[in-house]
């Protein structure tokens, strides 16, 4: 299930980003447009993928950060209780295994 929300949320940044360059390749497009509806659109615009870059920043500073402590959480755990752990992974390993055995 966190590999599921993981992988969405990758696609979502992925997607968010695609957003961004979409809109900044329509600015570069439109820059030689004249008129003061265009030239107002378009502070809008530079106005929204600025918040919107700050933002995703912001985001993927925190996942960053989430990542590390969990890491470091799991290695503090593995080095504390290291047989544990190894039977843990050698649970798994033999569920594993059953399941493609079946097959």
């Amino acid at each position: 299930m966190r590999n599921e929300m993981a992988a969405s949320k990758d696609k979502l940044m992925a997607d968010f980003r695609a957003v961004i360059l979409d809109a900044e390749e329509l600015l570069h497009a439109t820059a030689s447009q004249a008129g003061e509806k265009v030239s107002a659109a378009r502070g809008r615009v530079q106005e929204s993928l600025l918040t919107a870059k700050e933002e995703l920043q912001h985001i993927e500073a925190a996942a960053v950060d989430k990542t590390k402590v969990a890491a470091h959480a799991t290695d503090t755990y593995v080095h504390q209780h290291p047989w544990q752990t190894a039977g843990i992974a050698a649970a798994v390993g033999v569920v594993i295994g059953m399941l493609i055995g079946r097959r």
